[in-house]
């Protein structure tokens, strides 16, 4: 069974192709398209040892999709785009629609509905899905969605303190996201730590949260209602209080204005004014200036305090994970997080921490510590992958799948 897994962005394009034999499982090529509709994209694709890479005019996801088919049967990868079984999507909101789903128009609509909440990804979503649908009408889709894996956290940590109407008929409440990443976590760490139950795992990236997970299941999600919510993030807000839109819209800005940047324009960026890279921040805060290095110690805070809260959730942690590109690449980043806590029976050893290279899996914790500290590189492909050849065989007797 050969699946397709797609990773979109607003102006990006990333995909991984599995092929399921048995109870084994490989990748068969991996490839990607940046600055899409901005001019000139870079693209390249992996396959077999062979890598091919170039420039081309990519207007739209469509013409990302185009380029890379026909890059895929040129390779000879696929003899034909129509052996491919399915294409995944690591989809973010579908508000009521949770897990696993084949892609429709009830799906799509549903999707377009709550791209309001999530304007940066349902839009660039729906229209790949779209693009597929044109260029491979006979192969389904499947929507894995972010929010599935949150789905076991209590209801008390769902709610927010607002009329019982808003949540009950709105859907306004934490919905929790990165599900393929913290269940990726949830997953690696039972085969390669199975006496660690409580973890807290940290996705640190150009996204950002942090998840309580006991006995393999999420009981807690730094994220709420949107994916603008929770720890701060390359350039999305994090946490903030709603009311200060008060404050903002008096000062002559635009409630238009204002989404846009707390969208696009705030977090590590807005704070530091050097932009949403965190290499960046921290070679400029290594310069002196105090700047970036306030929006560093003010990531660095934002972690700790989710970090400390699931301590308490969890009753301690048998392990923290570090997963992401920060996260797994960011050695300053992990200590400062680390720092201080030894009362909960976190200890970092430095030496350990710095030789972590990110590509494969660390420990890095310090002889006295009671808590395992782990640098765990995620896979988010993967575990899409696996949850769309669950619904083909659930869905394969009825037929429906195929014209």
């Amino acid at each position: 069974m050969l699946i397709l897994v797609a990773n979109l962005g607003s102006t990006s394009f990333k995909y991984k192709l599995f092929e399921f034999a048995g109870s084994g499982e490989r990748v068969l090529a991996v490839g990607g398209a940046d600055r899409l509709g901005q001019g000139r994209s870079n693209w390249s694709v992996e396959a077999g040892g062979t890598k091919k890479e170039g420039v081309a005019d990519l207007d739209d996801h469509a013409a990302a999709v185009d380029l890379h088919l026909h890059e895929l049967t040129s390779l000879g990868v696929i003899q034909s785009i129509r052996d491919l079984d399915a294409i995944g999507f690591k989809a973010v909101h579908g508000g009521p629609i949770s897990g696993a789903v084949i892609v429709d128009d009830h799906v799509l609509d549903v999707m377009q509905q709550f791209s309001d909440v999530a304007p940066q990804h349902n839009p660039p979503y729906i229209a790949a899905m779209k693009a597929f649908a044109i260029k491979l009408p006979g192969v389904p889709q499947v929507a894995a969605f972010e929010t599935a894996y949150h789905q076991t956290v209590p209801k008390a940590r769902q709610v927010y303190g607002i009329p019982h109407e808003w949540t009950d008929k709105l859907g306004i409440r934490r919905y929790g996201f990165h599900g393929a990443s913290h269940r990726y976590i949830a997953t690696r760490m039972a085969q390669i730590a199975p006496g660690v139950k409580r973890i807290i795992s940290c996705h640190l990236g150009g996204s950002c949260s942090i998840c309580a997970i006991k006995d393999g299941l999420s009981v807690a999600n730094s994220f709420g209602m949107t994916v603008q919510t929770g720890v701060f993030h390359a350039s999305r807000v994090g946490d903030f209080d709603t009311f200060a839109l008060l404050k903002l819209l008096k000062s002559g800005l635009s409630l238009d204005e204002i989404w846009d940047t707390l969208g696009k324009k705030a977090g590590l960026a807005g704070l530091s004014g050097v932009g949403p890279d965190m290499r960046d921040i921290e070679n400029t805060a290594g310069k002196g200036n105090r700047q970036a290095q306030l929006a560093l110690d003010a990531f660095v805070e934002s972690c700790r305090h989710y970090v400390g809260a699931y301590l308490a959730v969890l009753n301690g942690a048998d392990a923290v994970v570090f997963t992401g590109g920060v996260g797994q690449f960011g050695k300053a980043i992990r200590q400062a997080i680390c720092s201080d806590m030894s009362y909960a029976g976190i200890a970092l050893d430095p030496a350990k921490n710095l030789a972590a290279t990110g590509q494969d899996e660390s420990r890095i914790e310090s002889e006295s510590s009671k808590v395992q500290l782990w640098v765990v590189p995620t896979n988010e492909e993967l575990i899409v992958a696996r949850q769309a050849v669950e619904v083909l065989n659930q869905t394969q007797a009825t037929g429906a799948l195929r014209p």
